[in-house]
């Protein structure tokens, strides 16, 4: 008779998640904000992560598909509240990072602004 599929057990001693986040930001003004792959302890690779502005706020939506009935299902999902927090968490984070970096490149990218009462002289 074949034995029952144990679960494994618990380490007291789990090392800290280690997320390491790549953004790519999506140039729309729809829901959609950035797509987002993340690899997790440098083990597991998750790919189509979307950052999606809804009407509370910013949030992080792992991949799906969608079933014969129409519905979405997730294809990858943290397994604790902890988990899924922890990896929302450094995807926003790394999302806000871009957002910051992007807007400071593009203000260091004009040209200073003449200020009012002066005139620009021509060559």
């Amino acid at each position: 008779m074949p034995k029952a599929a144990q679960p494994a057990p618990k380490q007291e001693s789990q090392s800290p998640m280690q997320f390491d986040v790549r953004i790519y930001p999506v140039k729309t003004d729809g829901a959609l904000k950035a797509n987002a792959s993340v690899n997790i302890n440098g083990f597991i690779a998750v790919t189509n992560v979307r950052v999606l502005e809804g009407t509370k706020g910013t949030f992080v939506s792992l991949p799906q598909y969608k079933g014969r009935n129409g519905e979405y299902k997730d294809i990858c999902f943290p397994c604790t509240r902890e988990a899924k927090a922890a990896f929302d968490k450094a995807v926003l984070s790394a999302y806000e990072q871009t957002i910051v970096q992007s807007q400071t490149k593009a203000q260091a990218q004009k040209p200073p602004q003449p200020e009012q009462g002066q005139q620009m002289v021509g060559m």
